[in-house]
C-alpha cells in the first residue's frame, strides 16, 4: 500500500486516479490536480440522463403511466361511488346486483318520464274546454259588437212586361213621335226622366179586405223595388217583422202618364203593402201556398252565420193621385239573445227613404198603348196635340 492506496488492486488504482493527473515538481514530491482547471470530479452519467439533468428513462415513463392509470382508477371509483350511492347501492356489493341496480334504476326514470308526459297531456285536456270556452266568449262578444247587417234598397229599374211611366211635363211633338217609334219606350222614356210603375200582380188568395177596398174596375199600380240584407256576422241574424214608419204623402206632380196595360197579371215571389198599410201587411205574393198571408207570420229572414244574403222584393202601393215617402223599422233576433226594432240606415247613417208613387188623378197627357196605338187621352177626351 503506497500513500494509503491499494497498488496490488488495479481496480483500486483506476477508482482512485481516475480524473486525475500528477504534477511532479523537480526536486520534490508529486501532487496531484484536479482535471477540468480544478472543477469537482463529475460522476459519470447514468444511462436514461441526458445533459440537461431530465430523465426519461423507460423505468421513469412506466412508473409515470402507473401513477396516470392509478389516478384515472380512483377517480372511475369515486365516479361509481357517487352514482352508487345516489342509486342507493351497497359500493361492495356483487356487479349483477350492481346491473340490476342500474336496469331498475333505468326503468323508474322511463316511469318519471312517461309520468310527467302523460300529466302534461291530462292537465292540457282538461284546460283546452275552458281555454275553447274563453275563446268562443270573446268571439261573440266581438260578434256581438258588429252591426247586425246592412241594407241596400234598389228600384225595379228592368223593364217589366206591363208598366206605367210618369213624368213631371208634358211631352213635346218631337218626343211623341220619338217614343212612337222607338223599339223600346220605356227605356226611351226613362231617359226623358219619367218613374216606372208596374202592375200589381194577381193575387188568387188575396184577402178579402183586398176585394172590399179595391174597385173592381182598377187595377192598382206599384212602385216595385228590391231590398237586400247583409250580414258579415259569424252567427246567424233573424229579421222576423216590420213596419212602415214615419209616412208623408202628397198630391202627384206628375203631368203625363204613359200606360203599357196588361191582358192579365201574374205572381212573383216577394211581398205586397199599401201606404199606409192595411192590416197584417205586408202579404205575400208567391204563387205557392200561404199567398195573401202575413208574411211574417211564416217566413223570416235569415242572414249573417255563413248564410247568403236575405232579399225581398216589394210592391209598394200609393194612395190614388199621391205621392209618397215612408221609412222601415224591422225586428230582428241575432245567436246573442238581442232582439229590438231598428230603423232601416243607408251607407252615411242616414234613414232609408222610400218614395211611392201613384198616376195623378187628372193628367194632362195620359198615352194609351191598346187595340190604336198610342192613343192620347186629356181628362178622358183625346188630346188636343196641336
Amino acid at each position: 500500500m503506497t500513500d494509503g492506496i491499494d497498488v496490488d488492486t488495479p481496480m483500486a488504482l483506476a477508482k482512485g486516479w481516475a480524473g486525475v493527473t500528477t504534477n511532479t515538481p523537480l526536486g520534490g514530491t508529486s501532487e496531484p490536480e484536479p482535471v477540468n482547471g480544478g472543477a469537482t470530479p463529475q460522476e459519470p452519467e447514468r444511462p436514461g440522463q441526458n445533459s440537461g439533468g431530465n430523465s426519461s428513462g423507460p423505468a421513469q415513463q412506466q412508473s409515470r403511466a402507473g401513477a396516470g392509470n392509478e389516478a384515472g382508477e380512483g377517480y372511475g371509483a369515486i365516479a361509481r361511488a357517487i352514482a352508487y350511492e345516489n342509486l342507493g347501492v351497497d359500493p361492495a356489493a356483487s356487479p349483477r346486483k350492481k346491473r340490476r341496480w342500474v336496469m331498475l334504476a333505468a326503468v323508474l326514470a322511463a316511469v318519471l318520464a312517461l309520468s310527467t308526459l302523460l300529466l302534461e297531456a291530462v292537465s292540457t285536456y282538461l284546460l283546452v274546454p275552458s281555454t275553447v270556452a274563453k275563446e268562443n266568449d270573446s268571439q261573440k262578444e266581438d260578434d256581438a259588437s258588429q252591426p247586425p247587417f246592412a241594407v241596400s234598397v234598389q228600384s225595379e229599374n228592368s223593364e217589366p212586361e206591363n208598366w206605367v211611366m210618369v213624368l213631371d211635363r208634358e211631352l213635346t211633338t218631337h218626343e211623341i213621335q220619338k217614343m212612337q217609334e222607338s223599339s223600346s219606350p220605356f227605356s226611351y222614356l226613362q231617359g226623358l226622366g219619367g218613374r216606372p210603375l208596374a202592375y200589381a200582380s194577381h193575387l188568387e188568395h188575396a184577402p178579402e179586405r183586398y176585394n172590399r177596398q179595391t174597385p173592381l174596375d182598377r187595377m192598382e199600380l206599384s212602385d216595385t223595388f228590391k231590398i237586400n240584407f247583409l250580414s258579415t256576422r259569424t252567427y246567424a241574424v233573424v229579421i222576423d217583422d216590420w213596419e212602415v214608419v214615419d209616412v208623408k204623402c202628397q198630391k202627384s206632380a206628375a203631368k203625363t202618364v204613359v200606360d203599357y196595360p196588361p191582358q192579365g197579371g201574374v205572381p212573383y215571389e216577394g211581398i205586397r203593402l199599401h201606404i199606409p198599410p192595411w192590416a197584417d201587411e205586408p202579404v205575400l205574393t208567391d204563387d205557392t201556398e200561404g199567398q195573401g198571408k202575413p208574411y211574417f207570420a211564416t217566413r223570416f229572414i235569415e242572414v249573417g252565420g255563413g248564410q247568403p244574403s236575405g232579399g225581398l222584393k216589394v210592391e209598394a202601393i200609393a194612395p190614388p193621385g199621391q205621392s209618397c215617402e215612408w221609412g222601415i223599422k224591422v225586428h230582428y233576433v241575432d245567436a246573442h239573445q238581442k232582439e229590438q226594432y231598428v230603423q232601416l240606415k243607408d251607407s252615411k247613417g242616414e234613414p232609408i227613404r222610400i218614395r211611392t208613387e201613384s198616376v195623378p188623378e187628372n193628367p194632362r197627357q195620359n198615352w194609351v198603348f191598346g187595340s190604336v196605338p198610342w192613343t192620347c187621352y186629356a181628362q178622358g177626351v183625346p188630346c188636343d196635340l196641336v
